[in-house]
């Protein structure tokens, strides 16, 4: 089979590619000989947020003629993530995460389901809860800062500079945004009324809502 790819960025062009034609990112671990595009390989969350590596490129993040500073993060993450602003993955480049939102068959193909069966015996999950779901869009966040939350492999998404959404490879509509985090909403919900205050939990999460909201493409409703 043929599959069309958006053209690659450099850093993207010179990864490897799997038997399928798409461009190998540098946190994929090796199974049995091959990529598996699910699993993140050994090492690579640590050298990520050590060096400050694109999880996708693996190259440096940090901007060597502006200095640390000047440099910009992208997360590619769910339309959820804008609301409770966290990532469960290290952040890359803005085109490699461009790239990303916008070619990796998941983040383009709403229908396409997370596929569990035959992972690596010693695979773990990542810190926080996954919301085990196919979101239908892609947001690319990015910011200025770095922040790991302390005790965990999450990261903090810091005040955005820029929020690119897309759905289907292609720009999403605020419509499209939005059905997205309409849907998702009970499921942060049911999380909010499990903490231990559930008021305060719940008022956080209507104060996030509405934050999230702010930054949906097309301006103002």
């Amino acid at each position: 089979m043929t599959i069309t790819l958006p053209a690659p960025p450099p850093r993207i062009a010179r990864l490897p590619k799997n038997r399928a034609g798409y461009p190998v990112p540098w946190f994929v671990s090796i199974v049995d000989g091959e990529p598996d595009f699910r699993v993140v390989g050994t090492g690579k969350m640590d050298g990520a947020v050590t060096f400050r590596c694109c999880w996708i490129c693996g190259g440096s993040l940090i901007n060597r003629t502006l200095g640390p500073a000047a440099t910009q993060y992208a997360y590619v993450v769910g339309p959820m993530c804008a609301v409770n602003r966290t990532s469960a993955e290290p952040p890359a480049h803005r085109d490699c995460a461009i790239y990303a939102a916008t070619a990796c068959p998941f983040l383009t193909t709403p229908g396409m389901r997370r596929r569990d069966s035959r992972l690596p015996e010693d695979t773990t999950l990542p810190d926080g809860v996954m919301i085990r779901r196919n979101p239908g869009v892609a947001l690319v966040w990015v910011t200025n800062d770095w922040r790991v939350i302390p005790g965990y492999r999450l990261f903090n998404l810091a005040d955005p500079a820029e929020t690119l959404w897309f759905a289907e490879g292609r720009p999403a509509t605020r419509d499209e945004v939005l059905a997205s985090i309409d849907s998702g909403m009970p499921i942060l919900r049911e999380m909010a009324e499990q903490e231990d205050d559930a008021e305060a939990a719940l008022t956080l999460l209507d104060q996030q809502h509405a934050s999230a909201l702010e930054l949906l493409p097309g301006g103002a409703p």
